[in-house]
């Protein structure tokens, strides 16, 4: 690319702390990119194996688990390989593909919340049309869009960073390639990229999140009025745990993305991104899809077929005794379902 550009390669920040405690960061890191990828491995397995969480629920949660992998992976390896590296360095195409990836995923993750607190709203709110509306052709073309639309967001800001000179400083104030401390760098006037990083991030951000509000909003609403109190207890505490780690994704995001850099805290900046990027990714799977019965029943019974001893699933017979004492008022009105679809998003 002929932009004027000097520099092959950055060198990166290394943690503030001696080299002891670097290992010991090191062993950290790696422990959390492993469990990270073998749990959002494991949800992926059994979502396409098991025949009970061939819903669009789980569908969903596969694609936030590859988002995980993908996340995480864009940035612990070469982090790691730092760890053990006198100079932190990186070359240019390498840190400009590492901001590629983390952008595409998290871009892809905000708008990923919304498809799914959408498929939640259709479940609780209108389960009897549930089938028909969330089809495997609608569902497949939501987690298109999320993906095409994540990559022509960062689209813009990307090609343009790239083709800036950089012919100075070549030390990035960060753990890994991020936009604003890399295009701090450039020999060039860089407020255009500045607001359109802003505006881009506030109409991602600020869409996803009033769609996810509304629709936890109305299912909210929607739990009060048909549930026994046990159940709306459940239903409470399953939407409570999502949103919060939803609201926290969302927050980490508007406080380092969606503002002027001359606003933002250096040291914030720099360990708010290692957070949504290393922690979240391990959390996620146990909050959204690890605690749920339907989850845990496919995994007992991947583990009985492994050890030679196939057993007979459950899970119909625990969903059907919940619905009769939950959806008592309207058992008539479900008596035709083998599953309903709200049930499949609380968990039950």
């Amino acid at each position: 690319m002929e932009n004027g550009t000097s520099v092959t390669e950055f060198i990166l920040a290394r943690f503030p702390n001696v080299h002891e405690v670097e290992i010991l960061l090191l062993v950290v890191f790696l422990l959390i990119y492993l469990v990270t990828v073998l749990g959002n491995t494991l949800i992926i397995v059994l979502v396409y194996t098991d025949g009970h969480l061939h819903s669009p629920m789980y569908y969903f949660l596969s694609y936030l688990s590859f988002r995980e992998i993908s996340m995480t992976s864009s940035v612990v390896p070469k982090m790691l390989a730092n760890f053990l590296s006198e100079k932190k360095t990186i070359s240019f195409d390498g840190c400009f593909s590492q901001l590629f990836f983390s952008f595409l995923m998290g871009t892809t993750e905000s708008i990923l919340f919304a498809v799914m607190s959408y498929d939640g709203y259709v479940a609780v709110c209108n389960p009897l049309r549930y089938p028909s509306i969330m089809t495997s052709k609608v569902c497949s073309t939501l987690v298109l869009g999320c993906w095409a639309g994540a990559f022509v967001m960062i689209l813009s800001s990307l090609v343009l960073a790239a083709r800036l000179p950089y012919c100075g400083a070549n030390v990035i104030d960060h753990y890994f390639c991020d936009s604003a401390p890399l295009s701090h760098l450039a020999c060039a006037d860089i407020q255009l990229i500045e607001w359109i990083d802003f505006v881009v991030s506030w109409v991602l951000l600020l869409g996803s999140l009033a769609l996810t509000v509304l629709s936890y909003a109305y299912i909210d609403s929607n739990i009060f009025r048909i549930l026994s109190a046990q159940g709306r207890q459940k239903a409470f505490a399953t939407c409570a745990s999502h949103f919060t780690v939803v609201s926290v994704g969302f927050g980490i995001s508007i406080f380092v993305y969606a503002r002027p850099s001359h606003m933002t805290s250096v040291h914030l900046n720099k360990s708010l991104p290692v957070v949504s990027s290393i922690v979240a990714p391990l959390v996620k799977p146990f909050i959204f899809s690890l605690r749920k019965e339907q989850m845990k029943e496919a995994l007992k019974n991947a583990l009985h077929k492994r050890a030679g001893k196939p057993q007979a699933s459950s899970w119909l017979v625990l969903s059907l005794e919940k619905s009769e004492q939950d959806l008592s008022v309207h058992r008539d009105k479900l008596a035709s379902l083998d599953e309903t679809p709200w049930m499949r998003f609380s968990g039950a």
